[in-house]
């Protein structure tokens, strides 16, 4: 046991620095390339802050435990908006004047209006897998036209080019890129290997070891990211990390299993986890989107946001316990009645 979360918390430090050597190495080979800083974060960044849930959900997959790898999925958005919005807005509230970030929201909720239809045959095939792929690319090439043809007009850019790396050479970059890269294979694996064992031992179910202890660990780079952004007064970063990570979560993390260990998965997915996924985002929409104006989300709503993700994960725990607490043996006491 005490082997198995050494595993984890080595699994979680080393992903966490993985993930940041992995960003850091292509924003800087990007860069060095000519691409604008606004293009580089809608997309580099944003897939390379989603690498810990992909490579997470892969191993998974790998080792036959897609369980985990769609409650990988569904609880780092979960924990995207629910925890790490809740706690930047507590950190400073927010506000959101960028256009392109008010395009994405209607995006992301077409996102989990589609994968909430390609689940509700409750499983993941290798057809699925491959239209949430085809989603990616659809998104990442949108996002490629909105970042072009905006650059000079959106705030977002300055905010980007102001966290964009200090000029690194090329063959520094690589080194850091390939280096990230490298690691995060490993601390996956490792961190992988450790959860399950763990959920083995205790008989809790992948699902919900990739709702909980997984989401939240792979989860750790936008909290960093977001609540350095909104101190910085980049509020169009801050949300601009949730909105791209949740859409990476869903068409490329939960396309692993999909198209790696294809089949049915736990009802409670679709009935329990899809639900408070889909109305945390309707929540995010509604707070900053902005119908008459810039969008803010306040101290009040971010409590309302964390208050919603400790209940969530509290109902995990309980419904956890339940089901891992064995049933009371039946009594039985011998009887002198002869007729019985």
């Amino acid at each position: 046991m005490l082997l198995d979360i050494a595993a984890i918390l080595t699994g979680f430090t080393l992903l966490i620095w993985g993930a940041d050597r992995f960003v850091t190495g292509a924003s800087a080979v990007a860069s060095n390339l000519g691409i604008s800083p606004m293009l580089i974060g809608l997309t580099i960044v944003g897939l390379g802050t989603s690498a810990p849930e992909i490579l997470v959900s892969a191993m998974a997959s790998f080792q036959g435990n897609p369980g985990l790898a769609i409650g990988n999925a569904l609880g780092s958005n979960i924990a995207n908006v629910g925890l790490i919005l809740g706690i930047t807005a507590l950190v400073a509230p927010l506000s959101v004047h960028s256009d392109t970030l008010k395009r994405e929201y209607p995006m992301l909720l077409a996102v989990c209006l589609i994968t909430l239809l390609l689940m509700l045959d409750g499983a993941l095939s290798r057809i699925d897998g491959g239209i949430l792929l085809i989603g990616l690319a659809t998104i990442i090439y949108g996002m490629v036209r909105i970042a072009v043809r905006d650059r000079n007009s959106d705030p977002l850019e300055s905010e980007f080019k102001t966290e964009m790396p200090e000029t690194m050479p090329t063959r520094k970059a690589l080194l850091n890129l390939f280096l990230g890269l490298i690691v995060l294979l490993v601390s996956s694996k490792l961190l992988t290997w450790g959860a399950v064992n763990i959920a083995t031992t205790f008989g809790i179910s992948d699902l919900v070891i990739g709702l909980t202890i997984i989401a939240l660990g792979t989860s750790l780079p936008e909290l960093a990211a977001s609540i350095i952004s909104a101190l910085k007064n980049e509020h169009d970063i801050a949300i601009g990390n949730i909105i791209g990570s949740n859409m990476y979560n869903l068409l490329a993390v939960l396309a692993v299993p999909g198209l790696i260990a294809p089949g049915s998965f736990d009802p409670l997915a679709l009935t329990r986890d899809m639900p408070v996924m889909i109305a945390l985002t309707l929540a995010m929409y509604i707070m900053g989107y902005g119908f008459k104006g810039p969008g803010r989300i306040n101290r009040f709503e971010g409590t309302l946001l964390l208050l919603a993700f400790i209940g969530y994960q509290t109902a995990l725990f309980l419904n956890s316990q339940d089901k891992t607490t064995p049933e009371p043996t039946a009594q039985y006491t011998i009887s002198n009645d002869p007729h019985v």
